[in-house]
């Protein structure tokens, strides 16, 4: 969706998302802040937890830098710190240049991701502090070498230098006109 056809609840939420994550990163040393993580509803059942990514609208240039500073070092201290300051200088400083569908990473065998996409909808519930978004959206699966799970599978190797070569990667796709928040 083009920036200026996005509803107002969307650039709300990217505005929030932007502040709540670069705030993570410049205060709490890059830990996922509890506003990106999301509590799934299934069918209007708790479901469990994800953290969840933002990527860029058009993601293959800032991915293949988190791609390069992956693979430069040895060293996962040294992609953290990198990690650290590429983030929190300016990756999310202007919300309109992010899409405004978000994924998450799960291993192959998680049991989440797997009724996540046989339900194929799901409603996320965002909170921190007393701001709260309730999404609902569609879900499908991303394609290893698509945009959406390569900018999530480098963003997550940033942080996590275990990370196994094959994952999964949930796409949400949210329905603004079915969604709300408090504020």
């Amino acid at each position: 969706m083009k920036n200026d056809q996005r509803p107002e609840l969307c650039l709300r939420f990217l505005g929030w998302q932007c502040r709540v994550r670069q705030y993570a990163v410049r205060r709490q040393a890059g830990r996922p802040p509890e506003g990106a993580r999301a509590s799934v509803r299934l069918g209007g059942e708790a479901a469990g937890q994800i953290n969840t990514v933002m990527y860029k609208l058009d993601p293959e240039r800032i991915t293949a830098e988190f791609r390069f500073m992956v693979q430069k070092s040895n060293d996962p201290r040294a992609v953290y710190e990198n990690a650290l300051g590429l983030l929190g200088e300016h990756y999310y400083q202007v919300p309109a240049e992010f899409d405004d569908r978000i994924t998450a990473l799960f291993s192959l065998d998680s049991d989440l991701a797997g009724r996540l996409l046989a339900a194929e909808r799901c409603t996320l519930d965002f909170c921190q502090g007393a701001q709260e978004f309730t999404l609902t959206c569609a879900v499908r699966g991303c394609e290893p070498g698509s945009a959406e799970y390569e900018a999530t599978y480098w963003h997550n190797h940033l942080f996590n230098p275990n990370l196994p070569g094959r994952v999964r990667v949930v796409l949400f796709e949210t329905d603004w006109d079915r969604s709300g928040s408090n504020g």
